[in-house]
């Protein structure tokens, strides 16, 4: 864990993110893919992604390690009490129980996870403890939370009073019961108007990738997975090949979304694997959403998904199922850069 000089910095990193201005959509200009040949680059999904950026570029933009960028990176959103889909601030689930997920990865091919954490503000810490102090990928649950605790993580109360009052006014409405896309359903009619499944207001997930200039990559993903979901769900973003995947003989590639549909076709893996037989990273992403969409194509029609690849040579591309998927893109040139990705449906979000 941090020592205290790394934790206040980063608390600094954090603070100093926050108090930046909030980027609408509307701010964002379409854009799927970004050329390379920069040096190093940050990018990051959604509009959260550009202070995030910057405490990753903290760290990058001096030479450091894409690892340590996109760990300090993610642990912005984690922080920020106004973000309900990340961290300390999400939402719970149907028991009123907030659970995290969270990954990280090296190109050189470590990895670690955790999932269905309890009590702990930063998952993405974990999970490189995971990776470097354990034989294993993916922690879960209460073996998670126990691993953190042993490794000096500090137990928190993760439900905030915003967040409790959002599930006591999804209860008024909500039928607990394990009914099949139920949150399809419920989105749409909430009392927080979270809108589409995986939208801008509900997706689950913020996911960083980051190249440095010798093309070295990493790359983090973290989330408190999608409100009111089932008490135990996990998403994409802690399973390595769905939520995030990263090789420094390719590049790169993260999902943001509904995680089930993710992991049905390993996206993140799929993207990488595309851009190694030679698709762009734009490319790369379109062909993983037509495939989601092809075996699944009404219910798609009602969710978000997408995903946001960055190649070694620091090419970027982003592709989305609907109208609304933001990115962030961060390097020497400019820093709080915001683009709208394009996408198969041209719809936009309740």
């Amino acid at each position: 864990m941090s020592n205290r000089r790394d934790f206040l910095k980063t608390t600094m990193l954090a603070t100093s993110a926050l108090a930046l201005p909030r980027f609408a959509r509307s701010a964002a200009s379409l854009a799927g893919s970004v050329p390379g040949g920069v040096g190093a680059r940050v990018v990051s999904t959604w509009d959260f992604g550009v202070p995030a950026n910057l405490a990753a570029w903290a760290v990058l933009g001096k030479g450091g390690k894409p690892l340590d960028a996109v760990e300090k990176g993610v642990m912005v959103p984690e922080s920020d009490l106004h973000n309900h889909s990340v961290g300390r601030a999400g939402y719970p689930d149907r028991d009123g129980r907030v659970t995290l997920d969270a990954s990280i990865m090296d190109g050189d091919g470590r990895c670690g996870a955790v999932a269905a954490i309890e009590h702990i503000a930063h998952p993405i810490n974990v999970a490189r403890k995971v990776m470097e102090d354990t034989p294993h990928v993916l922690l879960v649950g209460d073996g998670a939370l126990e691993f953190a605790l042993q490794e000096g993580f500090k137990k928190e109360r993760l439900l905030t009073p915003e967040s409790e009052k959002a599930w006591h006014e999804w209860l008024k409405q909500a039928k607990y019961t394990p009914v099949a896309n139920s949150e399809n359903i419920d989105y749409h009619r909430s009392l927080q108007n979270l809108g589409m499944p995986g939208g801008k207001n509900n997706h689950d997930t913020i996911g960083m990738l980051a190249v440095d200039a010798n093309g070295h990559l990493a790359g983090a993903c973290t989330t408190s997975g999608m409100a009111w979901k089932l008490h135990g769900r996990v998403g994409d973003s802690p399973l390595i090949g769905a939520g995030l995947y990263v090789d420094n003989e390719v590049g790169a590639a993260t999902s943001t979304g509904v995680g089930e549909e993710v992991i049905r076709n390993a996206g993140s893996f799929l993207v990488v694997e595309l851009m190694r037989q030679g698709r762009s990273p734009q490319e790369a992403c379109e062909e993983a959403v037509r495939r989601i969409v092809k075996k699944r194509p009404e219910a798609t029609k009602e969710m978000q998904v997408g995903f946001l690849a960055l190649r070694r040579d620091g090419e970027c591309g982003a592709y989305a199922i609907q109208k609304g998927f933001t990115y962030a893109v961060c390097d020497a040139h400019q820093q709080d850069r915001l683009l709208a990705s394009p996408s198969l449906y041209q719809t936009t979000f309740t």
